[in-house]
């Protein structure tokens, strides 16, 4: 029996969605036949589009404004008539050691990181709960709220209050709205050279994970795919972790135990990722 997805016919919100990790799950979603819609700030430099030349809508809007919120899932309703996935994507931090942040700083990443993937939820479950299909809503998390995370605490801390956060929205919304968490690990996007260094850095970033390499865009989109189609109709409440293995053990460096070979042919980013110029905006820069 064949395993495709196919979600021809849904429609898709995807917060972040004009680059890095957002681009990858918009191409993915568009892949399997949705009709996608990209949230952020600001446009995409060119609109994401899938293999086969369908492009995403783009909405612009500042996920930290309930209004601006709510007027987007209206127009996205108003648009398409329905709405069956949202992928809260949009996120980030700036690297900033506790001593060094301020209440207000602090303060700032955990709305973006916890409380606006709140208000898209609820602004989404306006929608979804009242088709006879429901909708499938999915957070994309952070090993960064497993363990910790030093120089981004608040963003550790908000991701990890993301992931319960899902997990009480899967029983409070059941049976009609699923919601699942992706717990990513380190993905190599247009900003990666903002946290790793140049080239050199990348690989070395990689070596430190089991199988030798940082994940790409697309491949935490062709997830978010699985997780919204009807293969995992029985899948909520649910964190699956996207690390590559997790983070070798410090010990094994200490005692002397080679860290792993990298990957000979790691992917490479999809063209419409690597020509994007970077820039040091944590909207929808979740790479870590």
């Amino acid at each position: 029996m064949a395993l495709d997805i196919d979600l021809s016919g849904r429609v898709a919100v995807v917060t972040g969605g004009t680059r890095g990790v957002g681009a990858g799950v918009v191409r993915a979603l568009l892949a399997a036949g949705a009709e996608v819609v990209a949230c952020a700030r600001r446009p995409p430099e060119r609109p994401v589009t899938a293999a086969d030349g369908r492009a995403a809508a783009f909405v612009p809007v500042d996920v930290r404004d309930p209004e601006a919120v709510a007027a987007c899932f209206d127009r996205v309703r108003a648009r398409h008539g329905r709405l069956d996935i949202l992928v809260n994507n949009a996120g980030g931090t700036p690297y900033r050691l506790l001593d060094d942040s301020s209440p207000q700083q602090a303060a700032r990443v955990v709305e973006l990181n916890l409380v606006a993937p709140l208000t898209a939820s609820l602004a989404a479950r306006a929608v979804m709960a009242r088709q006879p299909g429901g909708g499938s809503i999915i957070m994309i998390g952070s090993v960064s709220g497993t363990r910790p995370s030093p120089g981004s605490a608040a963003y550790g801390a908000a991701k990890a209050g993301l992931e319960n956060l899902a997990r009480t929205m899967a029983v409070e919304w059941a049976p009609h709205i699923r919601v699942n968490t992706l717990v990513v690990g380190m993905v190599r996007t247009e900003l990666s050279h903002l946290h790793y260094g140049d080239e050199a850095g990348v690989a070395a970033v990689g070596r430190t994970v089991p199988l030798g390499r940082l994940a790409t865009p697309d491949e935490i989109g062709e997830l978010c795919a699985f997780l919204a189609c009807d293969r995992c109709a029985y899948v909520s409440g649910a964190s699956l972790a996207v690390h590559g293995g997790g983070e070798r053990p410090a010990f094994l460096e200490a005692s002397g135990q080679p860290p792993v070979a990298p990957d000979p042919s790691p992917s490479p980013l999809p063209s419409s990722a690597a020509g994007t110029a970077a820039t040091a905006d944590p909207e929808g820069s979740d790479d870590r």
